[in-house]
């Protein structure tokens, strides 16, 4: 059993820091294993340069792998983040980013995601980030 949008989005909205939700983070879609969510454009997530900061898209890639781990178990569930690697492959600027993640594994402690993260407007990979949650409850 997966998760509705709306029961993603009522994850995210009520097990987040404030300033993750600062981010605007809206849920596009959930799958079985997935999570597919928008992070719109900001001038306040720009650094030096006018790019969208590898900081938020970091975020935005740990917060999607919360809503897809909770897709994969049919609900929320306390978890942690254990490990998360990113790689950045071009700059974002003025548009929109989706974040992607995937699970690969899911055991009964341990869930590992593979998260690609996409410049709206082109379609292009702006980067790629993999992570390791572990399960609390």
């Amino acid at each position: 059993m997966t998760l509705t949008v709306p029961e993603a989005e009522r994850i995210l909205a009520g097990n987040f820091a404030p300033w993750v939700l600062d981010l605007g983070l809206v849920v596009i879609e959930v799958g079985e294993r997935r999570a597919v969510l928008r992070l719109p454009w900001s001038e306040r997530l720009a650094r030096e340069g006018g790019a969208l900061s590898g900081q938020a898209l970091m975020a935005a890639a740990d917060t999607a792998t919360v809503i897809a781990v909770s897709a994969a178990r049919g609900a929320f569930v306390p978890m942690t983040t254990v490990q998360q690697s990113t790689t950045f492959q071009r700059p974002v600027t003025g548009t929109a980013t989706l974040i992607e993640a995937s699970v690969t594994k899911l055991g009964r402690r341990m869930a590992f995601t593979d998260i690609a993260m996409t410049v709206e407007e082109s379609g292009e990979l702006a980067g790629r980030a993999s992570t390791v949650y572990a399960l609390l409850g």
